[in-house]
């Protein structure tokens, strides 16, 4: 094998190894459809955390949600509880799915997110 043809193995395993950290299944997280998420709130049992930045939360977000941007979330986990079921979202969700890792990570169990982030909700939403 020639050098040029290591260096495109190891670049495409790269880049697989990439794909799948960002794409594969986190254990414990549920993907809800927004229906299924809503159903979910209004089992009024979860924590609601909207993980987008302060000024997109500002323009915007699902009644009852508590701003933990994904920036911050290592640092406040101690504002989170683990007896709850833990709803997250974001913009699009891939923020949501980042925390979820996270929290799964720090002992947090029962997480779900919103497919689609925000953008697919079709609720209510409050400024």
């Amino acid at each position: 094998m020639d050098t040029s043809m290591v260096i495109n193995v190891l670049m495409y395993a790269l880049l697989g190894w990439f794909i799948y950290t960002r794409f594969a299944p986190i254990k414990g997280l549920r993907n809800l459809k927004g229906t299924e998420f809503a159903a979910g709130l209004n089992q009024g049992t979860t924590k609601l955390i909207d993980v987008r930045e302060p000024h997109e939360f500002k323009s915007g977000y699902i009644p009852g949600a508590v701003n933990i941007p994904l920036s911050q979330l290592k640092n406040r986990l101690g504002e989170i509880p683990k007896d709850r079921s833990i709803f997250l979202y974001c913009r699009s969700g891939v923020r949501s799915k980042q925390a979820a890792k996270i929290l799964s990570k720090n002992g947090f169990a029962n997480l779900a997110h919103l497919q689609g982030g925000i953008t697919a909700w079709t609720g209510k939403t409050k400024k």
